[in-house]
């Protein structure tokens, strides 16, 4: 099992990264979050793997942090989610936002995921609320619930303007203000969209 690299950003798309590591060429799918996270080409970096084997492949996905990786290995044992939609979750949302939307039981929230219907949702919260909270990863009243409801009315505005959901990621990525603050959200990723900041 190969749990991390360590090497240089050779090229990055925007779903994949070339990582260099002593001369070899390792291809990793990463979200788009981790992915914007990412230095600059030619920077070394260090990124969680998951290795998954299937019978016709072996694919290594990137991670930013082990919480990350943790909740992509939770949420891929969820039948009907495969790693590519793990991947869109993640990109679409925090693992803390996501988990406090699995907790809270938000179904229609994690029905925004690409390729996530109401039943894949409900299935995502059957399987994995009681795991995330033995392992300490939901979050009580009062927690950052609230602040994902807000994420998603940025990302829905986003969306009902064209956006795609990888341009709406990078676009929200590097909020500073309240998490709360739906409409500083947009401004933050209108601004970013606009070629601002």
């Amino acid at each position: 099992m190969i749990a991390f690299l360590t090497g240089r950003v050779a090229e990055r798309t925007g779903t994949h990264v070339l990582l260099d590591v002593n001369g070899v060429g390792y291809r990793l799918a990463m979200s788009t979050t981790s992915l914007c996270a990412l230095p600059a080409l030619g920077d070394t970096v260090t990124i969680h793997t998951h290795l998954h084997v299937r019978e016709d492949e072996l694919s290594l996905y990137g991670f930013q942090s082990q919480a990350e990786m943790s909740l992509f290995e939770m949420l891929i044992t969820v039948s009907g989610v495969g790693p590519k939609v793990a991947l869109a979750a993640l990109s679409s949302f925090t693992p803390d936002d996501l988990a406090s939307a699995i907790c809270a039981e938000d179904v229609i929230l994690i029905g925004t995921i690409p390729g996530v219907g109401k039943k894949t949702a409900q299935r995502i919260v059957l399987d994995l609320k009681d795991r995330l909270q033995a392992a300490g990863m939901s979050v009580g009243p009062g927690g950052s619930g609230t602040s994902a409801a807000r994420s998603t009315e940025a990302r829905e505005a986003l969306q009902s303007m064209g956006f795609s959901s990888a341009e709406i990621a990078a676009a929200m990525k590097g909020f500073d203000g309240d998490p709360g603050d739906s409409k500083g959200q947009l401004k933050h990723a209108l601004k970013r969209l606009g070629g601002g900041a």
